[in-house]
């Protein structure tokens, strides 16, 4: 509401302090002015995306690769220089890729000079990368009948084999290659049903998201085991994002959300394999992951949400807090203009980090001696810092909310000092939730809250293959063949992504 003249105070004190607060809250509407035009028109990262890096390098390396193939059509001499440095460069392919051999041969083998037979002296070898498209094609199975001459009544047969979908066309393979797509390539159905129309199949996009919610639930036992395992790990992460879903009767969506709970102890060399589980909820509730970790006791490595906090307060469960959502805060604030204040703590938190890089894959107890040397001095210093600045200026700026939200964590941010299994950030779970993201992106909305539990069922599979090294489509194809044959739910370990046996090691192809 504006202030008329006659409203202005007489006394001059009380003027200068309206006018001082007049400019404080000014300088705060500005900052976040500011924000919302970095967030709606810039880079939200506080550093270049790396598949936009990669964009820009690809450009850049096609461009490159054509001037150079110009350049050896000119000149026979470059050519041959350049032919011998790529044979030279180019590495090994995978020795468990089928060979294919041609034998190219002179068509005479009598000498050229006095026409007596040539003998082998031996022979030049080369290999090239080659691809057969994907080729869809039709499994017909025969079940002879028997019968006997002499009982009228006796006819025997063998049994059908057993199938994912009774009565369906797909194979368990095929019903993985769709979920693969789907949930890996980020193909959504209707996309997936044009490619095998090319084919000339005519797949409706309704026929393949049947057999999609009819895999998701037969997958759920090993979700909820792979939930299970995770939540006996003695640490975790944890992260959510949006899960748009589409509102039957409203025409609109809500907003559910994916619940990320991830382990990866490679850092330290831990011995429990990472893995990665997703749960939907139709809200942000505190309630949620309180229900989704029942039972879980260990160290959970999270962001600044509160709803862990009432986790931590009910089941007596560690929090370790993220240095880099600390960061995010303050590098908002330096790229919005100058900020000396935010701009210094940027430089502190960014020497945590260097020490952090120098111990990645150390034993934890290494970590937590090197980080008790060198992190710990940072940390004390940090803290009476953020005090006296946060005591310099005005408690309504965006500056002092981002000094609050460290100083309130200060407990959780600090564990990571003394236990060389927790990371400095939760970057491990993030990481985890960008191929939702995209997915999101390539899909809009889950069609239903079913559907969205699909997603979090088969994504967990996904992802934990990926970070485990386990080529999903295998491994769905094996364990789809193997539930429709009557795998006991006594063994279900033995259909986890780590429990699978591993794609041979891939070697880089110069």
């Amino acid at each position: 509401m504006a202030t008329t003249v006659d409203q202005l105070p007489d006394d001059p004190a009380a003027l200068k302090a309206m006018v001082l607060a007049r400019d404080i809250e000014n300088a705060r509407l500005h900052q976040i002015i500011k924000e919302l035009q970095r967030h709606r028109f810039g880079r939200r990262a506080e550093t270049l995306p790396e598949d936009q890096l990669l964009l820009g390098l690809e450009e850049a390396e096609q461009i490159e690769a054509a001037g150079e193939e110009a350049a050896e059509r000119a000149d026979p001499r470059e050519r041959s220089e350049r032919t011998a440095k790529r044979r030279a460069n180019r590495g090994s392919l995978p020795v468990h890729l089928p060979r294919i051999e041609t034998i190219v041969d002179i068509d005479d083998h009598a000498c050229p000079c006095c026409r007596n037979d040539l003998h082998r002296i031996g022979e030049d070898v080369s290999e090239r990368l080659d691809i057969v498209p994907a080729q869809l094609r039709v499994i017909v199975v025969r079940r002879p009948k028997y019968a006997c001459r002499a009982c009228e009544d006796v006819v025997v047969q063998a049994p059908a084999p057993a199938r994912l979908i009774e009565g369906g066309l797909p194979t368990e393979a095929m019903v993985a290659q769709v979920l693969v797509s789907k949930y890996a390539d980020h193909l959504p159905l209707y996309r997936q049903a044009q490619i095998y129309a090319r084919q000339g199949l005519n797949l409706d996009r309704s026929t393949l998201a049947d057999w999609v919610g009819r895999a998701a639930w037969h997958l759920r036992p090993v979700h909820e085991r792979l939930l299970g395992k995770l939540k006996s790990s003695p640490k975790l992460f944890a992260d959510e994002t949006t899960a748009p879903v589409l509102d039957p009767g409203r025409g609109k969506t809500k907003t559910g959300q994916l619940w990320a709970y991830a382990r990866d102890d490679r850092p330290w060399n831990g011995g429990d394999p990472p893995g990665v589980a997703y749960v939907y909820a139709p809200d942000r509730k505190a309630e949620r992951p309180i229900a989704h970790l029942a039972g879980f006791t260990g160290i959970l490595q999270v962001d600044g949400y509160g709803g862990y906090r009432v986790l931590a307060e009910k089941s007596g469960v560690a929090l370790a807090f993220c240095w880099a959502h600390v960061r995010r805060r303050f590098y908002e604030l330096a790229a919005a203009g100058p900020a000396p204040i935010a701009s210094e703590a940027l430089r502190r938190i960014a020497e945590l980090y260097k020490i952090e890089d120098g111990i990645r894959g150390r034993s934890a107890e290494e970590r937590r001696a090197m980080r008790q040397e060198n992190s710990r001095a940072i940390i004390a210093d940090l803290e009476p810092w953020l005090r006296e600045k946060l005591g310099l200026i005005s408690q309504k700026t965006k500056l002092a909310e981002a000094i609050r939200y460290t100083l309130s964590r200060w407990g959780g941010l600090s564990r990571f000092l003394d236990d060389g299994r927790i990371e400095i950030d939760s970057n491990v779970v993030e990481r985890s939730i960008r191929p939702i993201a995209l997915n999101r992106k390539n899909a809009l909305f889950a069609g239903s809250d079913g559907g969205a539990e699909h997603w979090a069922v088969i994504a967990s599979l996904v992802e934990t293959c990926k970070l485990s090294c386990v080529e999903p489509l295998g491994y769905l194809a094996d364990v789809l063949t193997r539930i429709a044959n009557g795998h006991p739910n006594s063994q279900i370990d033995d259909l986890l992504p780590w429990a699978y046996i591993r794609a041979p090691e891939l070697k880089a192809v110069a």
